[in-house]
């Protein structure tokens, strides 16, 4: 395709799961002659959602790439995926967007869905308009929804169209900039008309409206207005574009994907107003002649791709760029991306987003060449589960796999619990995590078996005592000898484990010191009530050897039994971690998940409204650990999906009564 002056424009389609970005991705295929037919989610044969789990669960788990021309302009699109466990994926894509369409749901009652991608783009600086999805299902009016909307956003929101109605459906738009009425015709552009009569005054205010929203950063056309003078169409036309790509207002557009309502019209507003590919480079700080990458990906025919947008200047195959640990690295084979095809090419342009072979130490969020990381805040990884191979020969192409997922996954982590025994891995939510366990099977092959991760009980003392540990065995030859005094003692919470001896004489060797340390550990791994001992300090103060039979490993023996039973002695206690957990909410539901937290031996710190959110609370308590399963999928059925929270370690806190009998009880019975 030729080189235009602005260079390919990044659209980055945003929005709450269920919206339709994936079905408006592929209208605005299909109405550029970019495909031939128009698929569907429900049939699971759009270009998007290409992926065995997207299609199983008919909704976007990852990132979709896709790209048409329009009158002569080339437009890149992004279409991120809008459920809370997923969403992340496309985080990096959208702060490289020039501008990002955010699709809504017709609806008033579920505008609040979309705070927090408005949120996101406001915060990252990224111009945007909104799309009302579904149009011909609509129940409630557009002003309703705007009223609903206006609220979430930072800037005003600008009505483009006014609905034209017959009955209760809506089928067609009258233009206010343009001062015309369109119907629609289903997979065909929409039909010139005349404004209805009975619309001409309503029109004439709502295009009065927007002349006043216009007029607030324009003074030529204040003055205009003041003067009863009517504008002429190119400065209304200036003062749209004006109003997307600064940042000053959302423009507002309505139509339904699935019937190519309005999506024409949504192009031409994209065409006209999206800033160029300059824009976002001057925001991101891009030098000339680099790529942004946003997202690594792997399990397709070409292997390990580093998906990327180019600024400033043409890319070539073998280009060499500046690395981001500041050496240099080749560009390998370029490809472009459409769904889940790749095709490759001799060079990308200003503004293409591509694909690129062999960059295997690049990561999300690097700069070839120069620029400046985004600061994208990412959803909290509260959700884990402990896995296990149904085979134990694939334990190590686990660990070689789970690598991959985590590469390609910001909100994906694992670790190998080596106290528990446990291998973890770590996302936003249930539904993540169970996509995370059909990938290994699909991609690797890799089957595991999950389940909830062992909560990280502890335990301590109450009382000091003093008890002796001996260790004497005699099987002929050199036998086995180890005598040893210790005092066990507790300590404040937090303070953790200490050693130390006052021994004189040289009842026991110094040699043999560390071997009473070793066994006094070897004895902490697991108290009598099942779990690590912590927060107690030993001190041996005695003991006796034998100059032929004692050894490192009789005392190592001789300090365990010692530690064993003064710990049975000393009044030992369990300890449960508990958190401090941070929940965001929206107020309507704040009561329900004040509820939920009480119901789950919460203790309320506080409660704030949530900064820079309309009508949101931020809330703060203790919960312990044991208590937090589930609790993401209680917070989002409570909230439309949209409460959220973070935790952090906060302090282990006595646990007593039937509670602590259930852990130890469970702990202690045989497997």
């Amino acid at each position: 395709m030729p080189e235009t002056k602005v260079g390919t424009r990044l659209v980055a389609l945003v929005g709450p799961g269920g919206a339709g970005k994936t079905s408006l991705a592929e209208a605005l295929l299909f109405a550029t002659g970019s495909i031939d037919r128009q698929g569907s989610v429900d049939a699971g044969n759009c270009v998007g959602d290409s992926s065995a789990e997207a299609r199983a669960r008919r909704g976007s788990t990852e990132l979709n790439l896709m790209r048409f021309e329009f009158l002569g302009d080339r437009f890149a699109i992004i279409d991120c995926p809008g459920s809370v466990g997923f969403a992340a994926d496309g985080a990096l894509g959208i702060a490289a967007a020039d501008v990002a369409v955010v699709v809504v749901d017709p609806d008033p009652g579920r505008a609040l869905l979309a705070e927090p991608v408005l949120r996101q783009l406001e915060a990252l600086g990224v111009p945007h308009l909104i799309f009302v999805n579904k149009i011909d299902q609509a129940r409630g009016s557009i002003h309703e929804l705007l009223q609903a909307l206006q609220p979430m956003s930072a800037s005003p929101l600008i009505a483009r169209q006014i609905p034209i109605t017959e009955g209760e459906r809506i089928t067609g738009f009258v233009d206010l900039a343009l001062e015309r009425a369109y119907h629609y015709r289903a997979g065909k552009p929409s039909e010139r008309a005349e404004i209805p009569p009975e619309l001409a005054e309503t029109e004439t205010a709502a295009r009065y409206h927007m002349l006043e929203q216009l007029a607030d950063h324009d003074d030529a056309l204040l003055e205009q207005l003041l003067m009863d003078e009517t504008p002429d169409l190119p400065t209304v036309l200036a003062d749209l574009a004006r109003e997307t790509r600064e940042n000053l207002g959302v423009p507002v557009l309505f139509g339904s994907a699935l019937n190519g309502f309005g999506v024409r019209r949504l192009m031409k507003a994209l065409r006209h107003e999206a800033p160029a590919s300059s824009a976002a480079a001057e925001r991101l700080g891009a030098k000339d002649g680099c790529a942004f990458v946003f997202k690594v990906s792997h399990g397709g025919a070409v292997g390990r791709l580093a998906l990327a947008r180019v600024f400033g200047g043409t890319l070539k195959e073998g280009a060499e760029l500046k690395a981001p640990d500041g050496g240099h690295i080749r560009v390998g084979t370029l490809f472009a991306v459409q769904g889940d095809k790749t095709a490759k090419l001799p060079q990308a342009g200003v503004g293409d987003v591509v694909a690129i072979a062999k960059a295997e130490t690049v990561r999300a969020g690097d700069w070839l060449g120069g620029g400046v990381r985004p600061e994208v805040e990412l959803p909290a990884t509260n959700y884990a589960l402990a896995i296990t191979t149904r085979d134990r020969k694939d334990d190590v192409r686990l660990s070689t796999a789970l690598h991959k997922l985590v590469e390609e996954d910001p909100t994906l982590s694992w670790e190998q619990d080596e106290a528990l025994h446990e291998t973890r891995i770590k996302g936003v939510s249930d539904e993540h995590l169970n996509v995370t366990i059909a990938r290994l099977k699909r991609r690797y092959g890799v089957a595991v078996d999950s389940r909830a991760p062992t909560v990280g009980y502890q335990e301590s003392i109450r009382k000091p005592v003093t008890r002796r540990g001996r260790h004497k065995k005699q099987s002929g030859g050199h036998g086995q000898f180890g005598d040893v005094v210790i005092e066990l003692e507790p300590l404040r919470r937090g303070e953790g484990f200490r050693f130390g001896e006052r021994i004189h004489g040289g009842s026991v060797p110094r040699q043999y010191i560390p071997a009473v340390e070793q066994g006094v550990g070897d004895a902490r791994l697991k108290g009598p009530l099942g779990f690590p001992v912590v927060d107690v300090a030993v001190t041996l103060t005695d003991g006796s050897y034998h100059t032929v039979d004692s050894s490192e490993l009789a005392f190592r023996t001789a300090g365990r039994i010692a530690m064993s039973e003064a710990l049975a002695a000393a009044s030992p206690h369990l300890l449960e971690p508990v958190h401090k957990v941070t929940v965001f909410v929206p107020g309507y539901a704040t009561s329900r998940v004040t509820s939920a937290v009480a119901s789950r031996r919460g203790q309320m710190l506080g409660m704030a409204p949530r900064e820079g959110w309309s009508r949101w609370d931020r809330i703060e308590a203790l919960i312990p650990e044991a208590e937090l399963q589930g609790l993401d999928a209680e917070l989002r059925s409570l909230s439309q999906g949209l409460a959220s929270y973070r935790a952090e370690f906060d302090h282990l806190s006595e646990l007593n009564g039937k509670l602590a009998e259930d852990v130890v009880h469970r702990e202690l019975e045989p497997a």
